[in-house]
């Protein structure tokens, strides 16, 4: 993918902020300091589209950046253990879920995890959301450059038999490296021309959960 341009446009905390516009949107969703910001700043080839930070939970808007005015990507707060207050963790679950669940315009998700860590809660309870709702998804493994390769296949079985998805769903990516970058374009692109319809991927339950609670 050849971008061109990519431009920060605005801001959300609520769906009536989102820009009025009829392209389509791709959002990215992880736990706080999993590399979300890294990640899109690889894959347009900026340093800093998106500001990275030391400070888990920095991201606390819903946050819209144009990909040679043709799409979006959408970078939505962390969760996880990010340091902030319940208030502010109560206020950021309902505008996450509201946006997944009625922007028209959102063609999928990039669900995003540390290769390093095992999967908890909140990303099971994300798969199984996004599965309710007819999302398709991508999980990327982020910061795959700190694990050898037979460590990586390691955590992908395991997360291959933890959702019941196939090896190939899974893409290890290193902003470092720019592995896996190539892959994760693909995907996206075919992530921009599927509709919203039935979920591809089931988990081996499907808990009747809200998406997870942002920090």
């Amino acid at each position: 993918m050849i971008v061109k341009s990519a431009t920060f446009v605005t801001s959300a905390v609520k769906p009536g902020q989102c820009p009025e516009t009829d392209l389509p949107e791709v959002a990215f969703a992880g736990r706080s300091n999993v590399g979300k910001s890294s990640l899109i700043n690889t894959l347009v080839n900026r340093k800093n589209l998106v500001k990275t930070s030391q400070t888990p939970g920095k991201t606390r808007l819903i946050n819209f950046f144009a990909i040679n005015d043709r799409f979006f990507f959408v970078d939505l707060p962390g969760y996880g253990y990010a340091k902030v207050s319940k208030k502010e963790r109560s206020q950021w679950g309902p505008m996450v879920e509201s946006y997944l669940t009625e922007r028209e315009n959102l063609k999928g998700v990039v669900i995003l995890q540390d290769i390093r860590r095992e999967p908890e809660t909140e990303e099971r309870d994300l798969v199984g959301f996004l599965n309710q709702v007819g999302l398709p998804f991508i999980y990327v493994l982020t910061k795959a450059d700190k694990l050898s390769k037979n460590k990586q296949f390691a955590r992908k079985k395991q997360l291959r038999e933890r959702f019941s998805l196939q090896d190939d769903d899974f893409i290890v990516f290193s902003a470092k490296t720019a592995q896996g970058k190539d892959r994760t374009w693909d995907n996206i692109m075919r992530l921009l021309e599927i509709p919203r319809s039935q979920p591809n991927h089931q988990p081996d339950s499907q808990p009747d959960n809200p998406p997870p609670e942002t920090p």
